[in-house]
């Protein structure tokens, strides 16, 4: 028997509903290409000496570029429901109800240097990934706020848009 609740039985309306979620992993062929660097640095070190330098250089090397591959994959987007229902974007510990959303917008990869560059408000708030190709773009009302709008990195920004119910203005 088990101290923990059976989950049939707790209350559902004390659960999110999370109608979208995503982690912006770093793309799959930086891996090993990781791997090959540390590996070539660890050879260097190596070079052919016996005893302890022949393997202390791979096992000190080979943790380094999984933990920063992880480090920089650990970016979370999604779009779940807050304790009043209302959909909110969630990027990183940051949240954004949808309620003083005023416009959304996908930003195509190919306008993504322009939306960053000069154009950039400096009070934006922006969750960039420059692996990531396209973003999306929510423009706030809301007075008490000094952000004008948020610039979020998403593989999938028409599903974002669809999860917060937000027409996209293209």
């Amino acid at each position: 028997m088990s101290d923990r609740p059976n989950p049939s039985v707790t209350d559902n309306a004390k659960r999110t509903r999370q109608p979208y979620g995503e982690r912006l992993w770093v793309p799959l062929w930086w891996w090993p290409v990781a791997f090959g660097i540390a590996g070539l640095l660890a050879a260097e070190i190596h070079m052919g000496a016996p005893g302890i330098r022949a393997w202390l250089p791979y096992v000190l090397l080979f943790p380094i570029p999984a933990w920063v591959l992880l480090w920089l994959s650990r970016h979370r987007v999604a779009v779940a429901e807050d304790a009043q229902g209302t959909p909110e974007l969630r990027a990183d510990r940051a949240h954004l109800p949808v309620n003083f959303v005023a416009r959304a917008a996908v930003v195509a990869p190919t306008a993504k240097s322009a939306a960053l560059g000069r154009q950039l408000d400096p009070a934006a708030y922006v969750q960039h990934r420059p692996w990531i190709g396209p973003m999306v773009l929510l423009v706030l009302d809301d007075p008490d706020d000094p952000t004008p709008y948020w610039l979020v990195s998403t593989r999938r920004p028409e599903k974002v848009l669809a999860a917060l119910g937000l027409p996209s203005a293209d």
